[in-house]
């Protein structure tokens, strides 16, 4: 992927067993407490830039792209696993460069990333920050706080829940801003709070344009449902990664040891909400998806209330949470407003 550094930041590609992995460093920062950041959805590493050059020089940051993002190698997701695809290769970026003690920072889909490293080894991460992360219960498809199925096929989630439109500008390499669902002007209506235009918007559109799009990676293949609104998740690719069917994250409470694990979030996030703008359930009580079934059938995912519900069941268990909202900023506090996550990121870091 071709795109501009900030300064003091270099790319290194991390050789694990399965694939080549890109890494963003900081130059010559080769000691201190390591801080793995894993990005979300339709993005990579780059997002991380300014939030790493701002970190005190007690850590030494390394943010990760995830396979099929970034200058990651694209080998096929399988969404079976959940999200232990990217849990795995970001493990193997771990023990090839030696992060002993690495706290594991992720956002969006990166939060489920790092929750499933923390539930295969928690002994290993002294803390888990959790920026505006997906629902333990994955995307779509659920009801209540306990993250219940709507229904057993999971509709509404995975794969085919994915904006035609949006996959076939990525797949074309849209650079534009003359449609809504272009990804520069979906960067610029959901992953940030309008009016806010990002420094680097050029960089943060081409690490979009970067995702490689298939039914192996984004969005996934899709299978006939047979409850609204027709879609279920497939097996394959990385919205699937995120249906309730594929990925289960509340086992945290039975964690043994339970490093703390700290949430910050936007005040604004049109993405990771209980009304999200991505949720089909949500867009179909707004009219935005026709032939809603009403809200018996088919209600909003509450996905902040389901993070809170499994983190209060976390701290009930004996372990500690922290939450942190970043007022006036949407799904990207660390591009919004840096110098306030940073310390928000540090604060949480040092809380043992």
């Amino acid at each position: 992927m071709n795109s501009t550094l900030t300064s003091g930041v270099v790319a290194a590609r991390v050789q694990i067993p399965r694939l080549a992995v890109n890494t963003l460093q900081l130059d010559g920062r080769t000691g201190g407490e390591p801080v793995v950041f894993v990005h979300g959805n339709v993005s990579s590493s780059v997002f991380w830039q300014l939030a790493m050059v701002q970190l005190p020089d007690r850590y030494r940051p390394v943010a990760v792209d995830l396979r099929g993002f970034g200058g990651t190698d694209a080998l096929p997701v399988d969404a079976s696993r959940g999200v232990r695809d990217y849990a795995d290769d970001v493990a193997g970026v771990i023990d090839t460069l030696g992060l002993d003690d690495a706290h594991l920072v992720g956002w969006s889909m990166g939060g489920a990333v790092v929750l499933q490293l923390l539930l295969d080894a928690p002994d290993r991460y002294p803390s888990v920050t959790l920026v505006n992360p997906v629902s333990p219960y994955g995307f779509g498809g659920t009801r209540g706080p306990d993250g219940e199925l709507v229904h057993p096929s999971a509709a509404g989630s995975g794969g085919g829940a994915a904006n035609p439109d949006f996959v076939a500008r990525l797949a074309a390499g849209d650079h534009g801003d003359e449609a809504p669902t272009s990804p520069r002007q979906v960067l610029l209506a959901a992953y940030v709070k309008p009016p806010f235009v990002p420094g680097d918007l050029d960089v943060y559109v081409e690490s979009m344009l970067s995702t490689v799009v298939g039914d192996d990676n984004y969005p996934g293949d899709h299978v006939v449902a047979p409850s609204w609104p027709g879609i279920g998740p497939g097996r394959r690719g990385v919205l699937n990664t995120m249906a309730p069917t594929n990925l289960r994250l509340d086992g945290l409470p039975d964690l043994d040891p339970k490093p703390p694990i700290h949430w910050i979030r936007g005040s604004d996030d049109v993405i990771v909400s209980d009304t999200s703008l991505f949720d089909l359930a949500h867009l179909g009580s707004i009219g935005a998806v026709p032939d809603w079934p009403g809200e018996d059938v088919a209600p909003a995912q509450p996905m902040l209330a389901q993070t809170r519900a499994v983190l209060e069941r976390y701290r009930e268990a004996g372990g500690t949470t922290s939450e942190v909202v970043i007022n006036d900023t949407g799904h990207s506090p660390h591009l919004e407003k840096p110098v306030e996550f940073v310390a928000a990121l540090v604060q949480g870091m040092t809380r043992r």
